[in-house]
């Protein structure tokens, strides 16, 4: 019998090329890219031995590592794969409720009201960077961030950008730490985040910029971040940080993702 490949395996391979490139990917943003070419190179072993080169003791021993090593690996990587099935969910769900928003609620009240709130921010975003005051707005969309807004202080107000400017200022009690505004109101302030270990950040960046990465890594959210060193606006989204933007940049990057 010849060697053939059919239309399914050809789907095949590309299904696994995908899975191998997205879960490259993810490592690498977490920092564990060393660990995963490991795993991959002792993959390619165990093949190797056990179904090319047929030897029978040392595939049996790869054979044994590789069946206790799959609950290993889901104790290494538990919090990339909470992760990753975090997002596929919130992205599901966060389809879902937009639609039934969309259909029971006000629409004209809704823009108003959104719009209103978008200027404070970006107002608030463009005194704080005028008198380099360092800063970090996290915005929930689908993910409810319960756990980081319980680590602040609650505030649960309207949006405001005198008190989104207060709350930062450098004599505040509450200005280290993240601000967290989820569905029009600032939920809390001081919050903590995870700091990402992603290894592509410029070493230039500090602990705002990197907790931005990381919250929007671990979920849906989006971070806005105002440098105390140099007053540049940043933000980011799905762990990708976009740096030095401008005010109308920001503005037309929220109304995408608020609006």
């Amino acid at each position: 019998m010849g060697f053939q490949i059919g239309l399914k395996d050809i789907i095949d391979i590309v299904l696994v090329a995908i899975l191998l490139y997205q879960t490259f990917k993810l490592l690498k943003r977490s920092g564990a890219i060393n660990i995963f070419i490991g795993i991959l190179a002792f993959l390619i072993c165990w093949f190797l031995v056990s179904y090319i080169f047929k030897m029978e003791l040392l595939g049996g021993i790869f054979d044994r590592v590789v069946n206790v090593g799959t609950f290993g690996l889901i104790v290494l990587f538990q919090e990339e794969i909470r992760r990753s099935f975090s997002k596929i969910g919130s992205s599901q769900r966060g389809s879902i409720r937009n639609s039934l928003k969309r259909f029971l609620s006000n629409n004209r009240d809704e823009q108003e009201k959104t719009d209103f709130d978008l200027v404070q921010i970006a107002l608030a975003c463009r005194n704080l960077a005028k008198t380099k005051t360092g800063g970090i707005i996290v915005f929930t969309k689908s993910n409810d961030l319960d756990y980081y807004i319980q680590s602040g202080e609650q505030i649960n107000a309207s949006i405001n950008s005198r008190l989104i400017e207060s709350i930062f200022f450098k004599n505040n009690p509450l200005h280290d730490g993240a601000l967290i505004v989820s569905h029009s109101t600032i939920k809390a302030a001081a919050c903590i985040l995870p700091i990402s270990n992603d290894q592509s950040i410029p070493k230039r960046m500090g602990l705002r910029h990197r907790a931005a990465v990381g919250i929007t890594d671990h979920s849906d959210a989006i971070a806005i971040v105002i440098s105390e060193e140099t007053g540049h606006i940043s933000w980011a989204k799905n762990g990708i940080l976009t740096v030095n933007g401008k005010i109308e940049e920001l503005e037309h990057f929220l109304s995408q993702e608020l609006a």
